[in-house]
């Protein structure tokens, strides 16, 4: 009998920027239809990644300011974080920058954070890209996500679709496998998510 390993994995970024219709999609196959703000939501799915079923516990957080007291509270015990921006949000990249890498650093500064790139799908979206040209802003590129990857010093990369599903169960992956090679090290050192 094999030994269930058990993983928390939580989702932050700014509101409406795909978090919630990701763990949708990956938990549940399929697509929400209306948008509702969370407040905290846990969802539990179940991954095979390199031959280990791992039980992830999905915590969903809410990205608008009124919930920045709160939300701390869903670090502790974290496994992986996934710090989401939107494609068809340059601010969203910016403030991965801003807002989220330093909240994250601070309270959980040895937990591997994955970057991922939401809603790749409206990158090429013809209304998308003119509703940004208004403000003189364009969808955000492969390379700029990668660029803000590299600089808040993420373990990788990642760019989804929760509405074409492209690219889903590889954010999925990618985080079982980080939180799993991290789960390797802390045998050495004990590192967990600090709340102050």
């Amino acid at each position: 009998m094999t030994t269930l390993i058990r993983k928390k994995l939580v989702v932050v970024g700014d509101g409406a920027c795909g978090k919630t219709c990701l763990l949708v999609v990956f938990s549940k196959d399929e697509f929400p239809g209306v948008y509702i703000p969370t407040v905290f939501e846990n969802y539990v799915a179940d991954i095979v990644v390199d031959n280990k079923t791992v039980e992830l516990a999905l915590w969903d957080t809410a990205g608008q300011e009124d919930y920045d007291k709160l939300r701390p509270l869903s670090y502790s015990d974290a496994s992986v974080i996934l710090m989401c921006y939107s494609c068809d949000s340059p601010d969203s990249l910016l403030n991965i920058a801003e807002r989220w890498a330093p909240e994250v650093k601070h309270l959980c500064p040895n937990v591997p954070v994955i970057l991922v790139g939401n809603k790749k799908d409206l990158r090429n979206d013809q209304t998308t890209i003119a509703e940004l040209a208004k403000i003189k802003q364009a969808p955000v590129k492969a390379e700029e996500g990668r660029a803000m990857a590299e600089r808040i010093g993420a373990a990788a990369y990642v760019e989804c679709s929760a509405l074409t599903k492209e690219g889903v169960r590889d954010v999925f992956e990618t985080a079982t496998r980080c939180a799993l090679k991290k789960r390797k090290e802390k045998k050495k050192k004990n590192t967990t998510c600090s709340l102050l």
